[in-house]
């Protein structure tokens, strides 16, 4: 029978669905069968064939009927992994199930009232034979998610099979020790099976089914409270899946295993197409769904790496430990860490490869879930996050993200991609490693859109950072206090910036402190904070082969004279808003000497018109993100007790999120609002002592050198502050402040909201959530 007739059997059975008046009985199998007998129908097939209209019509008109289809495909399924799908018409029924619930489940979770449909037990759910023990008692998805953990270490179907004799398949498959079936070499595992097209394809449609399950969550609201954990997920991850272990190390060592280059061959990939691509991708989905679990919440390791009992003892609500979390938190060998990084590194670099040699490689789109993974493994496992940044292989880590961030900055479709670039830079900042690593010297030239420099990676982050702040679109401002967070924690530690550099800071230093800017929103003034903890930093604990720097702030002295000057009577912070309210702006790039961009880049460019985007809930502000401690003599780390009040570091009362658009004035003083006091309380306290001490020594010997020689070239004057010193000169060093990332449900329920919207936009064949009634995140245009 052909491919078409037997499409139109299947178009028949869904219109009968729709159609009969009268519910069809569960024993009737020879209608029932229509759906999955001999169809050859794709996924895609059954996408076109079964309209979002009619699975909706017979939700509302014959519920009875719904509900016989998906238990009947759950039994197909059960079936199928009992037997071990040992013929191919039962391999083809499992995979036509599977499809099949995969188009109907989120019709099912989309409605209130049938969302618990899954979570019951069916009476009776003709298992035959009439005996009734208690796997009939199972939940439908228990079931359910059973049988697609089997089906995924399946003999000839999804795994290779070992024995070449059929033994008698029924116990089989219940002795079967799915540990010797994982599905690529890396973390405990060293056999690398051969690669077999047909049993990637039926893996990819399991775990698309899998996902499918766990997108429950995209129909719930997003709560601030978060305690909400996945059932599907809780499942699925607890010690009632005998195979959580090995299918962990398949989904892990398939991500980090991949290599989209295709064994170094530039331009293989356009004779070959790539299949296990898709696969990878899904994996990698699966596995940042089920690593969803609010950290804050638990017991998380302490800082020698080792676990306060388990990643999830104090995990609330009480329910089975989520056992990918807890193996995720247990990997420790060395070689472990090393094949993750090295595939995590590899695949971010991909997309920056492609620049080089246009199409030479094949260029994934997966990148923004390869983030989340990264984030998920250095927040649950403290001893991966110290070996990332034992070497500088974190550096090909750092590379790529701070490549994706100069590529998004202008694109509001990608802004949680700016975020999560952000919070990964913030979270490696707490430690001071990072910093260190920052001196390497860059030299690869990956082609992007900033100033030329010659420098290390410091100069790279500051530069790029410099960028978005300067040439981002509105929607980032709330990133700022971020990004001059993560420069503050490394300063301490950055051996010589480059003149380009130098320049950059002193640019948005001179941007932030003009009155308008500083009197337009109430928090305005932690950005000229930051920066002032910046250059303090350097000075007192770098000074030597900072010269650059120091040159920088001698040039621009008129600014921090202005600064220590701040008027702080209403009238004139009145006009500088007035006269600003007029000329609205973004932050100017005047007098930041743009240079020449590197070679080979593009500039940033906007989303294309039409583009979807999902919105995203706020993130925490930085107070809330980051946890003040202080770097003793010894080089350890003492927290610092929040002031009584909560309050920042200026006195100011601590708001939860800055206020939206700083760069048009705020009403935080508007025409004839007194100016309020707390504004006025910070300006005592901004941190100037050091600089004009540097300024009081340095400036009168610097002018006098330049009447001595009659000097006007820069380089001898940066040859005599080199060779300068303050020692005995400068205030008594401060001590070093870092502030780092704190694990909280506000960040939790972010990257929930992210995950799931990544994951909606790029499952477009087939469109899996398309036009369905999701509540996590809306679905807008550019």
């Amino acid at each position: 029978m052909g491919s078409s007739d037997s499409k139109l059997n299947f178009r028949k059975a869904v219109i009968q669905l729709t159609t009969k008046t009268q519910p069809v009985e569960a024993t009737d199998d020879a209608f029932w069968d229509q759906f999955w007998a001999d169809t050859a129908t794709s996924v895609q097939d059954v996408f076109a064939l079964v309209p979002a209209a009619e699975i909706r019509a017979v939700r509302e008109e014959s519920p009875s009927n719904l509900a016989t289809l998906c238990y009947k495909a759950v039994e197909k399924l059960v079936q199928g992994a009992e037997s071990g799908c040992h013929s191919e018409k039962e391999k083809q029924i499992v995979l036509n199930c599977s499809r099949l619930l995969t188009r109907v489940l989120p019709y099912i979770f989309e409605d209130p009232d049938w969302r618990g449909f899954f979570w019951s037990t069916v009476p009776g759910a003709g298992r035959g034979g009439g005996e009734e023990d208690d796997e009939n008692a199972r939940p439908l998805a228990e079931s359910l998610l059973l049988a697609i953990a089997d089906l995924l270490f399946c003999p000839d179907f999804t795994v290779q099979s070992h024995r070449r004799s059929t033994v008698d398949s029924a116990e089989d498959v219940h002795s079967l020790d799915s540990c010797e079936y994982i599905w690529e070499a890396g973390v405990g595992f060293a056999h690398s099976p051969q690669p077999n097209y047909i049993h990637d394809m039926n893996r990819m449609e399991l775990l698309k089914l899998l996902l499918t399950c766990f997108s429950e969550a995209m129909y719930l609201p997003p709560a601030p409270e978060s305690g909400s954990t996945n059932p599907w997920v809780q499942f699925f991850c607890s010690t009632e899946n005998r195979h959580a272990l090995p299918l962990f190390t398949s989904l892990l060592n398939t991500v980090c295993a991949y290599d989209p280059v295709g064994y170094g061959i530039p331009y293989n990939h356009l004779l070959f197409s790539d299949y296990r691509e898709p696969l990878v991708e899904e994996a990698a989905q699966v596995l940042i769904v089920t690593l969803d679990h609010d950290s804050a919440s638990s017991a998380s390791p302490t800082v020698d790496g080792t676990t306060t009992g388990t990643a999830m003892d104090d995990a609330d609500p009480p329910g089975p430990e989520n056992l990918f979390v807890n193996y995720l938190s247990r990997i420790h060998r060395e070689e472990d860490f090393q094949f993750i990084l090295k595939g995590i590194a590899r695949l971010l670099s991909n997309p920056l490869l492609q620049t080089y040699l246009p199409n030479s490689t094949k260029k994934i789109q997966f990148h923004q879930e390869l983030l989340v993974l990264f984030w998920k493994l250095c927040d649950f496992n403290k001893k991966f996050l110290f070996f990332v940044l034992k070497s500088s292989d974190v550096l090909d880590i750092l590379v790529p993200i701070l490549f994706f961030l100069n590529d998004a900055r202008a694109d509001q479709s990608r802004v949680g991609l700016m975020h999560i670039g952000v919070f990964i830079l913030l979270l490696l900042s707490g430690e001071r490693n990072f910093g260190v690593r920052l001196n390497k010297p860059y030299s690869v030239r990956v082609p992007m859109d900033i100033p030329v420099f010659t420098g290390t990676h410091a100069d790279l982050l500051i530069v790029v950072f410099h960028k978005i702040i300067t040439s981002g679109h509105q929607r980032l401002q709330p990133l700022f206090d971020c990004l001059l967070t993560i420069v503050v924690n490394v300063s301490p530690y950055l051996k010589s910036l480059s003149m380009v550099t130098a320049n950059k800071l002193l640019h948005l230093l001179e941007a932030f402190s003009t009155t308008w800017f500083l009197f337009s929103a109430a928090q305005n003034h932690h950005l000229v904070f930051f920066l002032l903890e910046v250059f303090n930093n350097i000075i007192q604990y770098q000074f030597d082969g900072n010269s650059n720097l120091v040159y920088a702030i001698i040039r621009k002295r008129s600014v921090f004279h202005q600064l220590a000057n701040l008027p702080t009577d209403p009238p004139t912070i009145h006009k500088a808003l007035q006269r600003r309210r007029r000329t609205p702006e973004p932050l100017s790039r005047t007098g930041s000497q743009e240079g020449t961009s590197m070679e080979g880049s593009r500039p940033a460019a906007p989303a294309e018109p039409g583009t979807l985007k999902t919105s995203l809930v706020a993130t925490p502000g930085i107070d809330k993100l980051t946890e003040k401690s202080q770097v003793s003599e010894d080089g350890t780390l003492r927290s610092l007790e929040p002031e009584p009040q909560q309050s920042s570091e200026d006195g100011s009362p601590a708001k939860g999120a800055w206020l939206a658009l700083p760069f048009s004035p705020a009403s935080a003083v508007g025409a004839g609002n007194p100016i309020p006091p707390q504004v006025l309380s910070w300006k005592s306290k901004l941190p100037l002592q050091t600089i004009m001490r540097l300024l009081q020594v340095l400036v009168p010997q610097v002018e006098k050198i330049c009447i001595d020689k009659g000097l006007t070239d820069e380089s001898e004057i940066l040859r005599f502050l080199q060779h300068g010193t303050l020692v005995g000169l400068l205030p008594v060093p401060h001590p070093i402040l870092i502030r780092k990332y704190q694990a909280n449900s506000g960040t939790a329920m972010w990257f929930r909201t992210y995950m799931w919207g990544v994951i909606y936009l790029r499952n477009v064949d087939p469109p899996v959530w398309y036009d369905t009634d999701v509540k996590l995140f809306e679905i807008q245009r550019v």
